[in-house]
């Protein structure tokens, strides 16, 4: 389990840190907005644990536009303990809300109650397909579909994506980082394509021009 701490307080980073450092669960550090962008491009921790006042702007902000929309389980950690605040945070999509001065057991157990939440939805369905991200597995009407390892990466990533277009750029970009292979737009096509006629439904929706799409019921 790999926890994101996004944080600029130094006491606070060592603390956590030597308290991590006694549990299973990885931390690794982001101390600004920009680190935090680069790293979400191409990681996806399973709990972030973020600070709303950052060197660089505003950790709501970041919570909306590069967090939000990947769904990953977000505490938010802060000194603004005012109930408007606390109130905003919880009404952005935050899991929590913990402010400082806090307990590290506290915050342990806070962690785990929202790992344990997020393993309870694990597995999203749309229609009659679901895919059980733990597992990497896709079923049709309970029967498992076979696909190759990159087209459920692909539907992976339209499914933790769901109900916001995924651009046919990004989709590229992605195949590339996981084959190492040169790849151009009808490869997107393609894969959809095959991805389609696998699952025999009509949840993949493309948007013209923009990309792919699906939405939750």
């Amino acid at each position: 389990m790999v926890i994101l701490l996004i944080e600029d307080n130094e006491s606070i980073i060592k603390g956590l840190e030597y308290s991590f450092s006694k549990t299973d669960y990885e931390m690794v550090v982001n101390r600004c907005l920009k680190d935090t962008t680069e790293y979400l491009e191409k990681n996806k921790p399973d709990v972030i644990l973020l600070d709303v006042s950052l060197p660089d702007g505003n950790g709501f902000d970041l919570y909306q536009k590069n967090i939000l929309h990947k769904k990953i389980p977000t505490i938010f950690l802060t000194a603004l303990d005012d109930e408007e605040n606390i109130v905003k945070g919880l009404n952005m999509g935050a899991e929590d809300y913990i402010t400082k001065p806090f307990s590290t057991k506290e915050l342990l157990a806070r962690i785990n109650k929202v790992i344990l939440r997020s393993k309870q939805r694990s597995i999203i369905k749309v229609k009659d397909i679901a895919f059980d991200l733990d597992k990497m597995s896709v079923y049709k009407d309970s029967k498992q579909i076979e696909l190759s390892s990159l087209e459920l990466k692909i539907l992976q990533l339209l499914f933790v994506n769901l109900n916001h277009v995924v651009m046919r750029e990004t989709i590229l970009e992605r195949i590339w980082d996981w084959t190492g292979n040169d790849v151009d737009d009808h490869t997107v096509t393609v894969y959809l394509k095959r991805i389609r006629e696998k699952i025999k439904s009509d949840i993949i929706i493309t948007i013209k021009g923009l990309g792919y799409r699906i939405d939750g019921e």
